[in-house]
């Protein structure tokens, strides 16, 4: 049994990688797991650094892989002027490469893959001191301190489970990118960045090709198609968003000349938009030709730490955030990577590609840390920023607890009604979380379940969990009384806008949190977003008559598009708009919709 040096335990994989291929997005993945390395190199203090990064080159020119990186806290070791906090004595090193003879071959998937893990987060930071935060920087740009500061904050919690089983949830949470688990010993970075830093290409005398991939300009992603492609363009268009991302660029360029061949910084591509599961983003590429003599040190020194998660200039930014955020950042802003032998650039030549660990947790004992921030600029608005700092926490939300895809059907006389509609979301939601679908599995199921149900009315639930196994079940359905009633919610919905609410799964503590009291009456809660707009029910859709037309809330709203509400939709009965809480009192009718229930006649309860 292999031992990990960094503990001295007995282990099996102790590091995953699956990085994109930065120069073909399309071409095969770098993927590969590592057992216990050979040895490990380790920098304590800052004058340790760059001898670590020498020793973990040279082992890569010598034939050997190279896994590891740099904590944010290790930027001084290139330049003095770089502040950050001061690490505690016990902190993890600075810098940490662990060294291996050869890479394994990816495992095949094992139960341990998809075990319960779970991510259990204390209250977040205040939106107060974010707020007093942003104001602070802002003054700073006015006084012309300087012109961007990436401001960030920690989310903390506990963790239970298996890391790599994490792991696969955090990658199947945020697929693609630049994805590794390192098992350090004192602590474990599981990254699923979808930011490169660099990929560097050399040669034994140190020449070769850069490229840096910088990613600044955020929006969330949308409701519906429709809203989804206007969102990207609104970001394409921002002259905020667009600044943001031109001023990281230029950082870059002037960081890269440092050690690139006079002429050879170039900016390829700029203001590119990349579609992840809760954002989109905006990246440019900047590439250079490294100058004869240059040393992974010398790259480092050049760009670390990236300006994207720093701010321009790169000085005063840093000393902007240390002035701010009250601790470390941690491997969080740092860089994690693999160097490697390039066997196209012929002996001793290697590969080296680094990520910004952006969308990373850090794992001590059982404790979990996730660091979340924004790029600051003049024009930057506290709702705004705030809502970016949701949107990018998402995918730990995603993979916080293991969950189920979820479709509820009526079955009557032995036939599913409205079979294909939610089998039509069912694959929609699939294709979104990334879970397995197969028609022909699911079709078969469902086909058995009928048959077992000739008679009577029942409820039907059909699950398909992450690897894509299904299970269907049927419940006695009895009649409703009507009309029914609806009580409105006494606060805002804070989850009007997740996925979790845009698509039907079995993580649903946020409705379930507002549903009705046992034997109050109530048939269902009546909710409303931070806007004070009428969303939906618990656990089905509303429509009301306003003004002698029927609506059904927007689905910009936040809200489940239920099957029961696109069939009332097809025809001239209900059309979407927008009902708010000043609205209420002049609506004249109401009405509870969902595909297990039909339409029912409702009356509302309002406070009071």
């Amino acid at each position: 049994m292999p031992v990990n040096l960094a503990t001295g335990r007995a282990c099996g994989i102790t590091a995953l990688i699956d990085f994109t291929d930065p120069c073909n997005a399309a071409g095969p993945r770098l993927r590969h797991a590592f057992d216990a390395p050979r040895r490990l190199l380790v920098a304590r203090r800052v004058e340790e650094v760059a001898g670590v990064l020498g020793a973990a080159e040279a082992a890569a020119r010598a034939g050997h892989w190279c896994l590891g990186g740099l904590r944010y806290e290790a930027a001084p070791a290139f330049d003095a002027a770089l502040a950050v906090h001061d690490a505690p004595p016990d902190a993890p090193p600075l810098a940490w490469f662990a060294v291996h003879d050869a890479p394994l071959p990816w495992p095949q998937q094992q139960g341990e893959d998809f075990a319960p893990a779970y991510l259990d987060w204390d209250a977040p930071p205040a939106r107060a001191a974010f707020e007093a935060a942003l104001a602070r920087l802002q003054r700073g740009i006015a006084a012309g301190e300087y012109y961007q500061v990436n401001h960030t904050a920690a989310f903390t919690g506990r963790w239970r489970g298996m890391p790599r089983a994490l792991f696969g949830a955090l990658r199947r949470a945020q697929p693609g990118g630049y994805a590794l688990w390192l098992d350090m010993g004192e602590t474990q970075a599981l990254s699923v960045s979808p930011e490169l830093f660099f990929d560097w290409r050399a040669g034994p005398d140190g020449r070769g090709a850069i490229l840096t991939r910088p990613m600044k300009g955020t929006a969330a992603r949308g409701a519906t198609p429709a809203d989804d492609a206007a969102r990207e363009q609104a970001l394409r268009a921002s002259p905020k968003e667009r600044a943001e991302n031109v001023m990281i660029v230029d950082l870059l360029r002037n960081d890269l000349s440092r050690i690139a061949q006079v002429g050879s910084v170039r900016v390829p591509q700029l203001l590119r938009t990349q579609a992840l599961p809760a954002v989109w983003q905006m990246t440019s590429d900047v590439q250079a030709d490294t100058r004869a003599g240059t040393r992974l040190a010398d790259v480092f020194a050049a760009l670390f730490p990236c300006g994207s998660v720093t701010g321009a200039p790169k000085v005063q930014a840093m000393r902007a955030i240390r002035a701010l955020e009250g601790g470390p950042r941690g491997i969080y802003c740092g860089a994690l990577g693999v160097l490697r032998p390039d066997p196209i650039g012929g002996p001793g030549a290697i590969a080296a590609t680094f990520n910004v660990p952006i969308r990373t947790l850090e794992l001590h004992a059982d404790r979990v840390r996730c660091g979340i921030g924004s790029g600051i600029v003049w024009g930057a608005d506290a709702d705004a920023e705030w809502r970016e700092w949701q949107a990018k926490r998402a995918f730990a939300e995603r993979a916080s607890a293991p969950f189920d895809l979820l479709e509820t059907l009526a079955l009557e006389g032995g036939r599913l009604r409205h079979r294909a509609e939610h089998l039509a979301r069912l694959a929609q939601a699939a294709a979104h979380f990334g879970y397995p679908f197969d028609a022909d599995a699911v079709h078969q199921r469902l086909d058995a379940l009928e048959r077992a149900h000739p008679q009577g009315a029942w409820r039907a639930r059909l699950l398909l969990d992450a690897r894509g196994a299904l299970q269907a079940e049927a419940h006695a359905l009895a009649p409703t009384a009507t009309p029914v009633l609806l009580a409105l919610a006494d606060r805002p919905f804070a989850q009007a806008h997740s996925e979790f609410v845009r698509h039907k799964t079995t993580r649903r503590a946020h409705y379930a949190a507002f549903a009705p009291q046992p034997g109050s009456g109530v048939f269902d809660t009546l909710l409303y977003n931070a806007a004070g707009e009428i969303t939906e029910g618990t656990f089905g859709n509303v429509a009301a008559l306003l003004d002698g037309r029927w609506i059904t809330p927007s689905l910009s709203c936040g809200l489940l598009p239920g099957v029961g509400r696109a069939l009332a939709l097809r025809g001239s009965q209900v059309q979407e708009g927008l009902l708010r809480l000043q609205d209420l009192p002049r609506v004249q009718g109401w009405a509870f919709v969902n595909s297990l229930r039909g339409w029912l006649p409702a009356q509302l309860r309002m406070p009071g």
